[in-house]
């Protein structure tokens, strides 16, 4: 069957960088970087105090009092970024099919803070249970896929994927496939989180996964410099509408960018660390760039996962030389996540629309907080990284990539418009 062509129409997002699109491109451009001390609750005896929280976000500015009791903070970013994005995607819902639009929506966790919470409370009081009927329907990570078709009637596929750190890019690429089948017109995707609570953290710091330079928290993700120390833990919600090509051109829309190529792939190697030569992530950007039926030498732009973590920066790296050859010298590498954090389920999502607004404006967002004393002999010096400032330049694909724990790998290739 001849596959549907599927595009960008809708760009919505809450993250620690702005609380929509326009404010959180500006700040990606100009190296903002979104990590200060923890404000929502005293992480002063946590090893890590610190992390990327999304800022001067009032619930009751987007529901009623009622309403925002419901939701867990991880489905008020996703209603937030969702409203903005179908507003930006100019739909006239009032004549389009609802039964074939969609909601796939990731989330790595769902809702953490809601169980710290309800526990926490258990824990302190006097022993009588006393859980709020909400308790169960706001935690599950389905919820914000749910609450989203609620709010607009979208009756097409509707459901969450959960895998890790890459379940925002594998909402991305199920909603491609589902479009260009044939089987909806249009999908609402992305992802949210909101796992920046005392549990979350703790079970992060735990891990040794976090950086711990507390008495400089704008500095502490620093991908592929030699004293990166562990990820910066963020939060937040950010929404595309993926819409058949005709469908779109039909009504007019403005396209942001083409998605063009997907993969999804497996590490079979370890529950947290990365396949040490980057064998998953390799194969994952292999398969999206055949899938896209395009040569490796087409991709000028890799917003890499690019944590911050000593193993898998390295491992991505290996991946990423392993594919490209002597063309990854002419690709800009760059990780948004030394803005950002790592927003976790919403990270796919985040990195996504870096990459398309990428696409659209002709500039590379930098990787911020390297110093040139701060050298990791790893890396091949010729390897672009597009260090501390933006880098303008003509892009015509661009490949994210994310990977979770579980060796979770997903891609999605996006082509200018």
């Amino acid at each position: 069957m001849e596959l549907k062509r599927v595009v960008v129409t809708g760009l919505g997002a809450v993250t620690p960088l702005g609380n929509d699109v326009d404010t959180t491109w500006t700040n990606l451009v100009n190296g903002v970087s979104g990590a200060a001390t923890i404000k929502k609750f005293d992480a002063s005896n946590f090893r890590t105090q610190f992390g990327c929280e999304v800022k001067n976000f009032d619930p009751n500015e987007y529901f009623d009092r009622k309403d925002a009791r419901k939701y867990d903070l991880f489905t008020q970013y996703a209603l937030v970024a969702a409203d903005q994005a179908v507003k930006d995607c100019g739909m006239d819902l009032d004549t389009v099919n609802h039964d074939r639009i969609g909601v796939i929506w990731g989330a790595g966790i769902g809702g953490m803070t809601t169980i710290q919470e309800a526990v926490t409370e258990y824990a302190t009081g006097d022993g009588t249970p006393r859980f709020n009927p909400f308790f169960i329907p706001k935690l599950i990570a389905d919820i914000a896929a749910g609450h989203i078709s609620i709010r607009y009637g979208f009756r097409g596929p509707n459901y969450a994927t959960v895998a890790a750190c890459a379940s925002s890019n594998v909402a991305i690429a199920d909603a491609f496939n589902y479009i260009r089948l044939g089987k909806s017109d249009a999908i609402v995707t992305g992802g949210s989180e909101a796992a920046l609570c005392e549990s979350g953290l703790g079970g992060f710091v735990s891990m040794k996964a976090l950086s711990t330079r507390n008495e400089s928290p704008e500095t502490a993700s620093r991908p592929f410099s030699k004293s990166r120390d562990g990820f910066v833990m963020g939060e937040g919600g950010v929404c595309l509408i993926l819409e058949e090509y005709e469908h779109a051109k039909k009504r007019g829309a403005k396209i942001y960018a083409e998605v063009v190529g997907a993969g999804l792939t497996a590490d079979a190697h370890h529950m947290t660390a990365p396949h040490p030569e980057g064998l998953g992530a390799a194969n994952v950007m292999r398969e999206a760039i055949e899938d896209a039926g395009i040569k490796p030498d087409d991709i000028d732009y890799v917003n890499v996962h690019g944590t911050s973590t000593p193993l898998g920066d390295i491992a991505e790296v290996k991946a990423i030389q392993s594919v490209f050859g002597e063309h990854a010298f002419d690709i800009n590498i760059s990780s948004t996540k030394s803005m950002t954090g790592h927003m976790l389920g919403a990270a796919g999502a985040m990195e996504a629309l870096a990459s398309v607004l990428a696409l659209k404006n002709g500039i590379v967002p930098p990787t911020i907080n390297h110093a040139d004393d701060d050298v990791d002999e790893n890396f091949d010096p010729r390897l672009n990284f597009t260090f501390n400032k933006a880098q303008k330049r003509e892009i015509k694909y661009a490949l994210s990539n994310t990977f979770g724990f579980g060796g979770h790998n997903a891609s999605v290739i996006f082509k200018k418009a």
